[in-house]
């Protein structure tokens, strides 16, 4: 049962900013009855996370006849789950997780009696799908809305659905942001919630910039030069802040930095710049939550100056007392799926406007404050207004579970904050399949229910599962430990150097520190939900026969989860090519340099020499046996016979291939119709010239060609794509031979494709398409018929002597009269004297500017002025005479 002593609501809302907003609130809630809906719009630090649960809490006690329930609330952020939960409980005056408790990953500090729990979206999620009726909840206030975490966008949709079935579950959304009305529209469905706004409590705040010589950021990260002039900012404005006023040393700093590795970085520069002249402390999610306590605790009376160097996990639901100076980055660290390579992980991007803004106001909540942003005003006017939601930029995989265990595969009939991206959302659903998560119609299996209930991605979840299993089967209870440990590892984001994921987790197993009892703690945990009864077989097969059994290894754990990234060696010093045909590079300096098989649990997109050219780098990865590479990608294996054409002939091999990547090949006999695909595809690639004709097969072909062209059906297509047409006819009897390896060139296409020629037509080739046309000299001249292909508008062409056209006046044409013959006429010597398709013409008219320019220079000749009456020869004058 719960507490029946009441909030004392005028001592939690002391000073606080959100309080001149309560009359509303209550009224709206009133207005409610059992389940009101509201949407609080408050700026940071007006105090909504600590007045409005108990607010609500003691209108839920006031109902008549009505069953209180708790207030669950969401924060997207544990340390702030943790910080919001100690206020409200220190302002209650009752020990933490008896009337104020909470619950985070790992942790839980509450009891029956609790009136307000405090929890991250991702566990009230599990909840749900657990039991969707939420027993013993009253309300549920959804925190922070804006910041658009993906969890907090699904519980937006789920529970729309669950006030449906529940009269009586109160919501309320909560927003630091102008969009507050968007989230009503969507509480409200019909008619929007009401809203609920608070005014800033507004203080003077300067703002100053200080942007850095060089770049802050480059393909391998963020730049050290950058981190360094941040913390020279930060040391600079500190003591400036200190000296300012010595009768009041209560200005702290606050750092802004995009990750853990930024903020140690930094906060050891400050350490060694500042010596004893402050404490500096880091605040972000990979420190003991004793540390992060104490990070925004507040100084401490008659302690030094505080610098709080922290992650975004500062931003907006955590109120860091006796902070007036604001050092920002302007960097900020968001999921992206990059659908290309198909890898998904944090990338650093500018920060927002509105994410600036927001940290820059963290210095004027108590007071007249400062902040400086380590970047130009041009640089702050580009970025984007607002952060992209979570939902159209990371992997959906964990999203499309919990939406299929929902009942709502794909998110189809939820109110969500935007519709879900139909692409990533196939492509996460894929994902499952192969998990065997979902079904061919995207609900969730009995699997995929118990994957939900483990708190890790998907993936992750199938290989702790498969992992334990495998190792307990070859190896006995011991070894099973070793999945969790590595999921634990994976899940953690626990950064490994140099990529080398194995050596990280051997440093865990030998250290004693915070970090390592915190992975210690996950992964007993994990340990613990995987020993539960086995729903289904694992996905695992059998190794292949005469293999090795599997090894329990890291890299084994890691190809299990992400069978699609099994890289191998493909080039020195550290290029791998992974199963999913993304290349990807080790960093420089790696002690996984030269393993022949690697299992990637994360590849990033990057560039410049860390990337080696491949435009991806490989960022934790663990040795694999090939053994084991074959049981944990089973599916993945593949048999096929390639035939292609190389060197003008017909080569099969036989190829195993792990997704992208080539086990083995063989070569094989070709079969018939392999040998036809491929001769037909390199035919529609190359044209006729595959076969390397002869200058008379050649030949032979265009005047088919030259007859489809312009007389159409029944004369055949010889072009590329006419002979893949009719290859049953002209290839059918030359296939057997070209599958058993002869050469194409052997084959003559001429004779090939006088099967093509239509009969009776046929019988008219020599009339319609001549191979040779009768000139006056009585000399027999090639016609040569142009190249369809090349240009399809060139004519046939006769090239011959001048004088062996004397008295020739009439044009000859082809093809019915319809194409007529262009006469290249040549001297002598055989040079180019004139191009002409009109003979007469040329006799009446350009002739004799020819015979007045070579008379001289071939007087042995015959040059008359007026050829009609000459005798057409090859001949000199003088052999002309002998005759």
């Amino acid at each position: 049962m719960v507490s029946s002593r009441p909030f004392a609501l005028d001592a939690v809302g002391a000073g606080l900013a959100i309080r001149a907003a309560a009359p509303e609130l209550s009224r709206v809630l009133a207005a409610g009855g059992s389940a009101p809906l509201a949407v609080v719009q408050a700026p940071p630090g007006s105090g909504k996370t600590t007045l409005v649960p108990p607010l609500l809490s003691e209108h839920l006690r006031s109902l008549p006849g009505h069953p209180p329930g708790r207030v669950v609330v969401t924060q997207p952020r544990r340390v702030a789950v943790r910080a919001a939960a100690r206020r409200l409980a220190a302002l209650d005056g009752s020990p933490i997780g008896q009337r104020v408790g909470y619950a985070v990953r790992g942790e839980r500090r509450t009891s029956a009696q609790a009136l307000v729990e405090f929890c991250t979206p991702g566990l009230l999620l599990r909840r749900l799908l657990g039991d969707p009726d939420l027993p013993g909840v009253g309300a549920v206030v959804l925190d922070e809305v804006h910041e658009r975490d993906l969890d907090t966008d699904l519980l937006l949709g789920l529970l729309g659905e669950v006030r449906e079935l529940r009269e009586d579950l109160a919501l309320v959304a909560m927003s630091a942001t102008i969009d507050a009305p968007a989230f009503a529209r969507l509480l409200g469905g019909g008619e929007p919630a009401p809203i609920v706004a608070s005014p800033a409590v507004q203080h003077p705040l300067r703002i100053d910039y200080a942007p850095a010589a060089g770049p802050r950021t480059s393909d391998r990260g963020v730049e050290r030069a950058f981190l360094d002039h941040v913390a020279g900012v930060a040391a600079r404005a500190a003591r400036a802040a200190d000296g300012a006023d010595k009768s009041d040393k209560s200005v702290d700093a606050l750092v802004f930095l995009p990750g853990a590795w930024e903020v140690g970085h930094v906060a050891a520069r400050l350490r060694s710049d500042l010596g004893g002249e402050a404490d500096v402390l880091e605040l972000h999610s990979r420190r003991p939550a004793a540390e992060q306590d104490d990070a925004i605790a507040g100084r401490h009376p008659g302690g030094r100056p505080r610098i709080v160097v922290a992650t975004a996990i500062a931003e907006s639901s955590l109120t860091v007392p006796g902070v007036g100076l604001v050092i920002d980055a302007c960097l900020a660290r968001e999921p992206r799926r990059d659908a290309t390579r198909d890898m998904s992980g944090l990338v650093t991007v500018a920060a927002s406007r509105a994410a600036m803004d927001q940290r820059a106001g963290r210095a004027a909540r108590l007071g007249p404050g400062r902040a400086i942003r380590c970047i130009d005003e041009r640089a702050h006017a580009a970025a984007p207004a607002a952060p992209r939601s979570q939902l159209s930029t990371a992997d959906l995989t964990g999203a499309a579970l919990t939406l299929a265990v929902w009942g709502a595969p794909g998110g189809r009939g939820l109110r969500l904050p935007e519709p879900v991206p139909a692409a990533a959302m196939a492509e996460a659903v894929s994902v499952l399949r192969r998990l065997g998560a979902v079904d061919a119609a995207g609900r969730a299996t009995e699997l995929g229910r118990r994957l939900a209930e483990i708190p890790a991605d998907p993936r992750l979840a199938r290989a702790l599962v498969d992992g334990a299993r495998l190792a307990r089967a070859h190896a006995g209870p011991a070894p099973a430990r070793l999945a969790a440990e590595i999921v634990a590892l994976i899940a953690g984001d626990l950064r490994a150097p140099g990529a080398d994921l194995a050596g990280r987790w051997r440093q865990l197993r030998s250290g004693t520190g915070p970090e390592e009892r915190r992975w210690r703690t996950e992964a007993d945990r994990l340990e613990r939900l995987e020993r539960r009864e086995p729903i289904e077989p694992p996905r695992v097969q059998a190794p292949p026969a005469g293999a090795a059994a599997a090894t329990a290894s890291p890299g084994m754990i890691v190809a299990l989860a992400h069978p699609d990234r099994i890289a191998r060696l493909v080039a020195a010093p550290g290029t791998y090519l992974l199963a999913s045909g993304t290349r990807a590079a080790l960093p420089p300096g790696s002690p996984l340099i030269g393993e022949p098989w690697l299992g990637v649990a994360e590849a990033a997109r990057a560039s410049g020499r860390s990337a080696a050219g491949t435009g991806a780098v490989i960022r934790a990865a663990a040795p694999i046996e090939a053994d084991d590479l074959l049981v944990a990608a089973a599916h993945l294996r593949s048999t096929r016979v390639d035939v292609v054409v190389e060197q003008g002939r017909v080569r099969a091999r036989e190829t195993t291939r792990l997704g992208a990547i080539e086990l083995a090949t063989t070569p094989v006999p070709a079969s018939l119709d392999g040998a036809r695909r491929a001769i037909l595809a390199a035919l529609a690639d190359s044209g006729p010239a595959l076969f390397d004709p002869s200058r008379e097969d050649e030949q032979w072909r265009r005047r088919l060609a030259f007859l489809h062209r312009h007389l159409g059906p029944p004369w055949p297509a010889v072009d590329a794509a006419g002979l893949v047409a009719t290859a049953d006819t002209w290839l059918e009897p030359h296939l057997r031979s070209l599958a058993g390896g002869r050469a194409l060139r052997r084959v003559d296409l001429g004779a090939a494709l006088r099967s093509l020629l239509p009969w009776p037509e046929a019988s008219r080739l020599e009339e319609l398409a001549p191979e040779r046309l009768r000139v006056p000299s009585g000399s027999r001249c090639r016609v040569e018929y142009p190249d369809d292909a090349v240009d399809p508008d060139a004519r046939p062409v006769v090239a011959v002597k001048l004088q062996e056209c004397f008295g020739l006046t009439t044009t000859p044409t082809l093809a019915n009269g319809r194409v007529r013959v262009l006469f290249h006429l040549l001297s002598p010597a055989g040079r180019p004297l004139a191009v002409t398709d009109d003979l007469a013409a040329f006799w009446a008219g350009p002739y004799a500017g020819v015979r007045a320019e070579n008379r001289g220079r071939y007087p042995k000749h015959p040059w008359p002025e007026d050829p009609a009456s000459h005798r057409p020869t090859g001949l000199t004058n003088r052999r002309l005479g002998e005759r």
